[in-house]
C-alpha cells in the first residue's frame, strides 16, 4: 500500500492528471466495497484491535510526523487554536487508540434487524441495517478524524476515501498507515481505507463528483468554506456539518455556581473544537446576580469577552460586540455575549443565528427546560452541561465522523449506526398478490 500511494503521489507531482489518479482510487474502493459488506464482525473486531495496537507502537513515528506538520503551521503564522487541533500528543495519540477500541467493542451494526412485523397475509417483513458503500471524508486540520473514520467506516462495513487537509498531511498518512496495518493483519482489503496522498485542491473536486459512481456519501469536516463548496459542488448526497456556532443560555433560575463552571468550561476547555461555547446569553432578568461574576469568570480564564451596549462598561476589559459576532464562530478564546429577555428572548436569538450544531441552557425551572428543548431545533439540546460534550465519544460511540446539522439521514454524532443504510427482507409461504 505504501508502495501504491508514493507511486500515485510522484504521478502526480509529475504532472499527470490528478482526476485520473482520482477515479483509479475510486475503483478500488468500489471493489474493497463488496467483500468488506460481507466481512464478519470478527475479522473487522481483529482489523480494529489491530489498528489500535499499530498507533500505540508506532506513536513516535506520528509524533515525529506531527512535529513536521507542526513546524510547518507555525511558520505559516496559524492561530493557536489551529495549532491546538493539530497538535498531537503521547495522551491523544493513546485516546485515539482507545477509541479505536472502543469502535471495536461495539455490536456490529450490519445486518441488524432494526424493526419486524407481520402481514395479515403471513408476510413476515424485516428491515435490517446495511452498509452504504463507499464513504468519501474530507476534513481539515485534526489528524485524529484520519483514525476516527477510518475506524467508524471499518466497523460499519463500508470503504472509505480520506481526504486530510495539507496542514495535517504528514500526521495523517502515518496514522493511515497503522490502519492499514491493521487491514492487512485481519487479511481484509487494504483499499477499504485509502487516503489521497495528495493536497491538490483538484482532488477534492474529484471527490465532489462521485468519482463515476464510486463515492455514495460525502462527509465534510472543517471550516465554513469547505462545508460550503462541498454543498454547492457535490453530486453525491452529503452529511452537513456546519461550523459549530453554539451557545449557552443562563436563565434566571440558575444556580449560580454551576452556571460559572459550566460556561467558562463550554468556551475554554479546548476553544479550538466545534462543540465550544460562541455566544453567551444572560437572562435580563436576573442580570444583577448572574452578568458580573459570569462574564468575570470568562476574564479571569483569559477568554476576551465581547458585549451588547447594555453589557458595556461593566466591569474592565469588556470589549463592544458588533453584528458580526452573532454570527461568528470564533474556534479561539473569545466570546460573545448579550442579555435577553428570558427564555423567549434566547430561544429569538438562537433559532435567528445558531448553526443548529449544539446549544446548552442553564436552568433549574423545568418549564424553562421544556421551552429550550421544544421550540430549538439544533442536533444537540443540553440541560445543565457543557456544550463541550457534543462529540461522539462523549456519547457513547466510540468516536464520530462529525456532527451533522442537517435533517436528512444523520443527524449529531455521526458513528457507526448512523454509517449504514437499511434494506427489506420480506419472507412469505408461496404468497402471490391477487
Amino acid at each position: 500500500m505504501r508502495r501504491r500511494a508514493s507511486s500515485m503521489l510522484e504521478t502526480a507531482r509529475n504532472g499527470a492528471d490528478v482526476d485520473a489518479m482520482m477515479l483509479e482510487i475510486g475503483r478500488r474502493a468500489k471493489a474493497a466495497a463488496r467483500p468488506l459488506a460481507i466481512a464478519g464482525a470478527e475479522r473487522k473486531h481483529a482489523a480494529l484491535v489491530a489498528m489500535a495496537d499499530a498507533i500505540v507502537a508506532k506513536s513516535g513515528e506520528i509524533l515525529a510526523a506531527n512535529a513536521i506538520d507542526l513546524e510547518n503551521a507555525d511558520k505559516s503564522g496559524v492561530a493557536k487554536a489551529f495549532i491546538d487541533r493539530l497538535t498531537l500528543t503521547e495522551g491523544r495519540i493513546r485516546d485515539m487508540a482507545d477509541g479505536i477500541r472502543a469502535i471495536a467493542a461495539f455490536k456490529d451494526p450490519v445486518g441488524d434487524v432494526i424493526a419486524e412485523w407481520d402481514r395479515p397475509n403471513g408476510l413476515h417483513i424485516e428491515r435490517v441495517r446495511t452498509p452504504l458503500g463507499v464513504i468519501g471524508v474530507i476534513y481539515e486540520s485534526r489528524p485524529n478524524v484520519t483514525a476516527d473514520a477510518g475506524a467508524l467506516c471499518l466497523k460499519a462495513g463500508n470503504a472509505v476515501i480520506l481526504r486530510g487537509g495539507s496542514d495535517s498531511l504528514h500526521s495523517s498518512r502515518a496514522i493511515h498507515a497503522c490502519l492499514v496495518e491493521g487491514l492487512k493483519a485481519a487479511g481484509l482489503p487494504e483499499d477499504a481505507i485509502q487516503m489521497v496522498p495528495l493536497a491538490d485542491r483538484a482532488a477534492v473536486g474529484a471527490m465532489l463528483s462521485g468519482l463515476n459512481g464510486a463515492i455514495d456519501v460525502i462527509v465534510p469536516r472543517g471550516g465554513k468554506s469547505l462545508v460550503a463548496r462541498v454543498q454547492n459542488e457535490a453530486r453525491v448526497p452529503v452529511f452537513a456539518h456546519l461550523e459549530g456556532l453554539c451557545h449557552v443560555y443562563v436563565d434566571a433560575s440558575a444556580d449560580l455556581d454551576m452556571a460559572q463552571r459550566i460556561v467558562v468550561n463550554a468556551k475554554m476547555r479546548r476553544t479550538g473544537i466545534c462543540g465550544s461555547a460562541e455566544t453567551l446569553l444572560i437572562d435580563r432578568n436576573a442580570a444583577d446576580r448572574l452578568a458580573k461574576p459570569l462574564l468575570q469568570g470568562l476574564l479571569d480564564a483569559g477568554c476576551e469577552v465581547r458585549v451588547s451596549e447594555e453589557l458595556q462598561g461593566l466591569l474592565p476589559g469588556l470589549k463592544a460586540a458588533v453584528d458580526e459576532d452573532w454570527a461568528t464562530e470564533y474556534l479561539d478564546a473569545i466570546i460573545s455575549a448579550k442579555l435577553v429577555d428570558g427564555i423567549s428572548g434566547a430561544i429569538e436569538h438562537i433559532n435567528s443565528w445558531s448553526s443548529a450544531h449544539t446549544e446548552a441552557v442553564i436552568a433549574e425551572d423545568p418549564a424553562v427546560v421544556e421551552r429550550f428543548f421544544t421550540e430549538i431545533d439544533s442536533a444537540i439540546l443540553l440541560h445543565n452541561a457543557s456544550t463541550q460534550f457534543a462529540d461522539g465519544g462523549e456519547f457513547g460511540m466510540g468516536g464520530e465522523i462529525g456532527i451533522a446539522t442537517g435533517k436528512m439521514h444523520a443527524r449529531g454524532p455521526v458513528g457507526v449506526e448512523q454509517l449504514t443504510s437499511f434494506k427489506y427482507r420480506v419472507r412469505g409461504t408461496g404468497q402471490v398478490r391477487p
